[in-house]
């Protein structure tokens, strides 16, 4: 799933390509009984209602909020995109094609409608299941379009009043940014300490007690602080909790320099891979030797709370 860094990349790539752009057109294939009475584009009542509100306005800039990213329209509405597991924004000239591409390889398999004109990392494999079309028109009425790829279908697309949008219930839970002036050491030793008895890694991953961070950020942010993932926090000296903050903006701020992570599906606005992937110390580098300085411990893999932990076996030890 997309974390903070690859959120805030998205929002970076929106910026720089689309503000000022008119939204003309919006196609979707969502459709889910599922979601029948919700606010989501998901549910076919609800998109024409979106489509009502979207259409003709203009794009002014993007933000984020946690794992969201914000739209703001200059028609006082804000379209918000959570890109949950498999989700990633892009733009380009695409092509609507009814044949399409097979989106898998079985029979029976949906079609991928929406085809890139250009050449190049749009026509990615992992860049073909789009689900969301924004037809964008410029001041020479040259069309393009801000899509949505988003393989699994469980991504996340509303339209919110921009004046109230962070009272919404989408938005009115999230905790504070890692990487906002306000999250001082006391914030932060507040917020892990409202968990005393949960794992640490599972602390960190909640996005109500911090927003953005996930399950690759926060095992090398553990990594970095010599914390093993299902220690308590009320049992972590505070030491380690003022290292184990300064961890985790460190290695968010790392994961956008980087542009992001592109082990899985992630790619960026132009569908290219992000580099963060490459820099992983823990994450999924099960069995191999660690990498710290004069640490010879061993990469382990461990099931905690449903999700998967990577720790080092010598210098993140439970016992502190």
């Amino acid at each position: 799933m997309p974390e903070l860094p690859e959120v805030q990349t998205t929002v970076d790539g929106i910026n720089k390509t689309v503000q000022g752009l008119q939204i003309v057109d919006v196609w979707t294939n969502y459709d889910s009984p599922h979601y029948a009475n919700k606010e989501e584009i998901k549910n076919p009542l609800f998109f024409k209602k979106f489509k009502k509100i979207v259409i003709g306005a203009k794009i002014k800039n993007a933000s984020r909020k946690a794992k969201n990213i914000l739209i703001e329209l200059s028609n006082d509405y804000t379209i918000l995109i959570h890109m949950k597991m498999t989700g990633h924004v892009m733009y380009g000239k695409y092509v609507f094609d009814p044949k399409g591409k097979s989106a898998g390889s079985r029979k029976g398999t949906e079609k991928d409608p929406w085809v890139s004109t250009e050449e190049g990392p749009l026509t990615d494999p992992f860049n073909r299941h789009i689900r969301l079309v924004f037809t964008l028109r410029d001041s020479k009425r040259l069309d393009k379009h801000l899509v949505l790829s988003d393989m699994r279908k469980f991504a996340k697309v509303t339209v919110l009043e921009t004046d109230t949008i962070h009272q919404s219930s989408h938005l009115d839970t999230v905790g504070p940014d890692p990487l906002s002036t306000e999250f001082t050491y006391s914030l932060f030793e507040g917020r892990i300490l409202s968990r005393p008895n949960g794992k640490i890694k599972t602390v960190l991953m909640d996005q109500t007690v911090i927003a953005g961070v996930g399950n690759i950020y926060s095992d090398e942010a553990l990594w970095r602080a010599s914390i093993h993932p299902e220690h308590m926090p009320k049992d972590i000296p505070k030491s380690l909790l003022q290292k184990l903050r300064t961890s985790v903006i460190e290695v968010l701020r790392q994961g956008i320099d980087f542009g992001g992570d592109s082990m899985s599906d992630y790619r960026n606005i132009n569908g290219e891979r992000g580099e963060f992937q490459l820099k992983h110390q823990e994450y999924r580098r099960t069995g191999k030797l660690c990498e710290k300085i004069g640490c010879k411990g061993i990469i382990q893999r461990k099931v905690i709370c449903g999700r998967s932990a990577h720790f080092c076996s010598e210098h993140q030890k439970l016992a502190l």
